[in-house]
């Protein structure tokens, strides 16, 4: 991956909708070799797909939190596992190392929600304890990594 690779990638994080010949004439490159670029760099496994960014607030959306879960037993991460992928206000959810076993990102309509939400994780078999953090407001927030000249 070259300097125009990553400068494609960054023009597609931007808008995924560009066409060809917009990004065509920003990295200053032919409409065939840019979608050949385009091409290789999906092939590579590098953008993994496209998606559209919804605005949460606009869907009455508005509160984040963030909570960490520790199972009494790794026996137990299977079910915990399977209920977190029903459940659509939870948008992110990591396995760790440290004091918690998990972090999950969670977005809700409000502190009634996120209350049935947490009444309905700590429901769930082998759920040793969570704690909860809400989000007052979000700073930063970029959807995927930022292609980087390799060091």
């Amino acid at each position: 991956m070259d300097s125009i690779d990553r400068q494609i990638i960054t023009l597609l994080q931007k808008n995924a909708r560009s066409s060809i010949s917009d990004i065509s004439a920003q990295v200053n490159l032919s409409i065939p070799a840019t979608s050949d670029r385009i091409r290789k760099i999906e092939a590579a496994g590098i953008i993994t797909q496209y998606t559209a960014i919804v605005n949460a607030a606009a869907l009455n959306q508005k509160l984040t939190a963030m909570m960490f879960v520790s199972l009494e037993k790794p026996r137990f991460s299977d079910n915990f596992i399977a209920f977190v992928n029903t459940q659509d206000e939870i948008l992110e959810c990591h396995y760790l190392a440290g004091d918690f076993d998990y972090l999950m990102k969670i977005v809700t309509e409000s502190t009634e929600t996120l209350e049935n939400l947490l009444r309905s994780i700590k429901s769930v078999p082998g759920i040793q304890k969570t704690q909860t953090i809400v989000t007052l407001c979000t700073v930063k927030k970029l959807h995927s990594v930022v292609p980087h000249e390799p060091e």
